[in-house]
């Protein structure tokens, strides 16, 4: 089967139903950057994706950026099949590994090795799929015996680190990764990022939401910028990430892509 997503003029929008929560809406929408609208049937809606068109195929790479509330997010579950369009279409052809929040699928009252196995199971994997990756996964963690112990006795950073062993784990068609793995330490984070690298070279599609530019510029070969829940621009990432927070942060990226680029050079001459 062939990988792909597919939309077409695609929005998303949540019905207000009443004055009260119209009135929340809109104090948050005022800070958040949505916009409210009325639907075909004339209800009070929250426009959070509008007019979204994107043809993605096996081997596209692609970054989101854009402000918190700007509907990147809800572009990801569009994406995923978790929201329908309420207007226009979206096709999603392949085994989808949404990624949004590296705790969900994890039970705190279970031990580390117990949710190894929950969270593969959360994400399209067999029993006997995680069962045979339990042993890589926990050396890739470091956690050593707290393994065995209810994941409620782990520090924010530990419960990454498992997360991340998870997810970096699986063969997705479609991967979706919404990035929230702050909370570790720095030698830890160089070892997940090409653990990260691997996983996206896996994937037959990735579209990732992201507010690191290096992140973007490692893993993504296009970028989109996301503003008022509409695609405001799509082309190389330097050139998005420049239209987006300015000059600087635009020849960053682009720095960082020379970078990345000599040292693949490197290893080709190495290999």
């Amino acid at each position: 089967m062939t990988v792909s997503i597919d939309t077409q003029d695609a929005w998303v929008e949540f019905p207000i139903f009443d004055a009260k929560s119209r009135s929340l809406k809109k104090a948050f929408l005022g800070k958040a950057g949505g916009s409210i609208g009325r639907n075909n049937s004339d209800v009070v809606v929250v426009e959070a994706l509008k007019e979204i068109t994107l043809s993605l195929r096996e081997g596209d790479r692609v970054g989101l950026v854009g402000h918190n509330g700007a509907g990147k997010s809800t572009l990801l579950r569009l994406l995923s099949g978790i929201y329908e369009p309420t207007r226009g279409s979206a096709r999603i052809r392949g085994r989808v590994a949404p990624v949004f929040d590296l705790g969900v699928g994890m039970d705190p009252e279970i031990s580390g090795y117990e949710n190894i196995i929950i969270r593969g199971l959360f994400l399209g994997q067999t029993r006997k799929q995680m069962m045979a990756k339990v042993d890589e996964i926990a050396d890739f963690t470091e956690l050593g015996e707290y393994l065995n112990m209810p994941l409620r006795t782990y520090s924010t950073g530990m419960r990454v680190r498992l997360a991340m062993g998870v997810v970096t784990s699986i063969d997705p068609e479609i991967l979706l990764l919404d990035e929230g793995i702050g909370a570790v330490d720095a030698e830890f984070m160089r070892k997940a990022r090409h653990r990260l690298q691997d996983l996206v070279a896996r994937s037959g599609i990735l579209v990732f939401c992201s507010h690191s530019n290096e992140f973007l510029a490692q893993l993504c070969d296009t970028a989109i910028w996301i503003d008022h829940g509409q695609m405001r621009m799509r082309g190389e990432i330097a050139d998005v990430v420049r239209a987006y927070e300015g000059p600087e942060a635009g020849d960053h990226v682009a720095q960082i892509q020379r970078e990345l680029e000599q040292e693949r050079k490197l290893e080709q001459k190495s290999a």
